[in-house]
């Protein structure tokens, strides 16, 4: 017989607040640190690294920049450097060593607009192949930049001339499996969805899920492409089978409506594919499950592979605050801790238990 505790729990372990408007939150890897990324009410940038020590949020540095830090990755480094990088409200892309984070090692002005969303990939030993960050903006591109090249990025995916410029609101880097194969998926403020093939340098597949797609991340980036996940304005979020695209189907999905308000994040569990947490409007988060179907594809009338989707199971949901959480980040080195920050001002480290029994 299950009984309550059997599920996993949220837990609350640290709460602090801040005096800035808070926008993302990421763990250093291979450390108890974490960094919050925002804006103080004068305008300007902060970068704060945190240590969790004994229960406690001890500040460590506190890095004030000319202009607001809107999103931040590890991704595209190493795990000897840890250097973060950011993306700010001028468009502008830093790359910063935290351990001196005066002067960045590496800038570029990568968008006409905000920076809305940033990933990385080929560092801290996850997936294959160069370095790449990719930047997503308002001005309606997603570029693709590699650490090691100055100034021009390596890949640029706008609109064609005469086409209406949407907001770019989330990027995703997945299917780095080997040094050639790469995709980055991008969400607009319109519902689209696009997969764009670094390695042909092409759209891949395209959809609109009718709703502002506020966040996208595959399960993993350093896998043949498995799910994608998309979260929404409306409280609704769609997983994407993506192991198998069907010539005009495209790939099977199933929509679940959790939230009543927006679902301003999604991220996986980095020791459990299946696992994922949602962050919504209304200051919750939501811990589900993928369950696989019995067959994963099956044959249509003409012959080709379609794909089936699954289900999602609620493991456990939590209210945090009255307002949106903006920021979930997993610890990518001790299962279940992970850290969140929202438009109360506050940052969050939370214990989430029993993941393995899930």
């Amino acid at each position: 017989m299950s009984s309550p505790l059997s599920k996993p729990q949220i837990i609350a372990h640290i709460q602090k607040s801040l005096n800035y408007t808070v926008f993302d939150s990421k763990w250093i890897p291979c450390s108890a640190k974490f960094v919050c990324l925002g804006n103080f009410a004068r305008g300007t940038g902060v970068f704060q690294i945190y240590e969790v020590q004994h229960g406690e949020a001890q500040l460590i540095k506190e890095v004030e920049k000319a202009k607001p830090i809107k999103c931040g990755t590890f991704g595209a480094s190493s795990l000897q450097q840890r250097h973060m990088a950011t993306g700010d409200f001028d468009g502008n892309l830093h790359i910063w060593n935290l351990e001196a984070p005066d002067v960045p090692v590496y800038t570029t002005k990568a968008h006409k607009e905000i920076v809305n969303s940033i990933d990385g990939v080929g560092g801290l030993g996850i997936g294959d192949g160069a370095p790449e960050i990719v930047t997503g903006s308002r001005d309606g591109t997603v570029k693709v930049w590699d650490p090691r090249q100055k100034d021009l990025p390596v890949a640029n995916m706008e609109p064609v001339e005469g086409e209406t410029k949407r907001d770019c609101w989330t990027v995703a880097f997945g299917h780095a499996f080997n040094d050639q194969d790469r995709c980055v998926c991008a969400g607009y403020d319109n519902g689209d969805i696009k997969l764009f093939d670094l390695r042909n340098m092409s759209l891949r597949w395209e959809t609109n899920i009718k709703n502002g797609v506020c966040c996208v991340e595959f399960d993993r980036k350093d896998i043949n492409m498995n799910k994608l996940v998309a979260t929404s304005l409306e409280g609704k979020f769609h997983v994407f089978d993506t192991r198998t695209q069907h010539p005009t189907k495209g790939f099977a999905s199933i929509s679940e409506k959790a939230h009543k308000a927006t679902i301003w994040q999604v991220r996986h569990l980095p020791q459990n594919r299946d696992i994922f947490m949602t962050a919504g409007g209304a200051g919750n988060l939501h811990l589900w499950k993928y369950e696989y179907p019995a067959q994963r594809s099956k044959k249509d009338s003409d012959g080709a592979d379609v794909g089936v989707a699954g289900s999602v199971n609620l493991l456990q949901n939590a209210t945090l605050s009255t307002q949106p959480i903006a920021s979930l980040d997993w610890s990518p080195d001790k299962q279940g801790l992970c850290v969140c920050s929202g438009f109360d001002q506050t940052v969050r480290v939370l214990i989430v238990t029993k993941l393995n029994v899930a």
